[in-house]
């Protein structure tokens, strides 16, 4: 019996080695997909790629799905919702309107509407709505409060790099990614960091934009993924036109001063239409508390 055995395992090993050139390998292919293959690019490149974007989408027409996020000043608005369906518009310079609706029932849950000087927010299940400058920095107390659609602009609608301001040009590798990544700084003498903007090597694509503040502040970083060509209603010929093949599909802005999170997918999407300035009007509906944020309450005789 052992001699059966021995027999048998020798001729096992055998065969592994004889299919395998006479020699046991561990080695282990990995899938096509799962190859990264590194792309090289210097900074006037990824310049140009970052400007062609910038200078390309002068308007968004597109419907989201929204996606809160636990501990964001969006959930307290649409916590008893796994998702809402939103309808936004923007155009350049600054103009910017949400409509979020609770799913299957159509039901308002905002509407949300800014310009260069001012935003206005109507939230109909608390019956406020809120006005307020867009110079104010001051986070309020009450979540509600802090809603501001111009986050949403800066996310869409990027602003172009001048050829005057300085810009450095790093490497940075993870164990997901390889990355370049372009600083934009600000100031004279006492110079500061305005924006990151990441590229992925694997397609040069951006996936990444951080916004920054006085003494380094991390006001705003957005995160972009599943670039997807772009046709809209008006097909390949307008996309071809204006320079844009490719739009980001998932979006996701974090701003972590006002405690502000919000996660979105891009189910459908129109670029650069002419978009009519009465749609980003939003007047106060009848019977709503008006709330003028930023400005104090007055105290309340005893």
């Amino acid at each position: 019996m052992r001699r059966g055995l021995a027999c048998m395992l020798g001729a096992t090993v055998a065969a592994i080695s004889y299919s395998c050139g006479g020699a046991v390998s561990a080695k282990k292919n990995l899938p096509a997909r799962q190859i990264v293959v590194v792309k090289d690019a210097t900074r006037e490149e990824l310049l140009e790629k970052y400007n062609g974007v910038a200078r390309g989408v002068q308007s968004v027409n597109a419907t989201v799905q929204l996606k809160p996020v636990a501990g964001s000043k969006y959930s307290g608005v649409i916590e008893e919702y796994h998702e809402v369906k939103a309808f936004l518009l923007a155009e350049r310079p600054a103009y910017i309107r949400m409509i979020g609706q609770a799913p299957v029932i159509g039901k308002t849950v905002f509407d949300m509407t800014g310009d260069a000087e001012s935003f206005r927010v109507s939230i109909p299940s608390r019956n406020k709505f809120l006005v307020g400058a867009i110079s104010l920095e001051r986070p309020s107390s009450k979540p509600i409060e802090n809603l501001r659609p111009q986050h949403l602009l800066d996310a869409l609608l990027w602003t172009e790099i001048r050829k005057e301001e300085d810009v450095l040009l790093e490497e940075f590798n993870d164990e997901s990614a390889r990355y370049y990544v372009l600083t934009v700084l600000r100031g004279g003498y006492q110079k500061e960091i305005a924006r990151k903007i990441w590229f992925n090597r694997a397609d040069l694509e951006v996936v990444r934009l951080e916004e920054f503040g006085r003494k380094g502040a991390l006001l705003s970083d957005v995160r972009y993924s599943d670039w997807e060509p772009h046709t809209g209603d008006q097909g390949q010929t307008s996309a071809a036109a204006s320079g844009i093949t490719l739009f980001p599909r998932l979006i996701q802005i974090d701003r972590p001063h006002d405690d502000y999170r919000l996660d979105f997918e891009v189910t459908k999407l129109t670029l650069n239409e002419d978009i009519p300035a009465d749609r980003f009007k939003l007047e106060q509906p009848a019977g709503s508390e008006l709330v003028r944020v930023g400005e104090e309450a007055p105290e309340k005789k005893p």
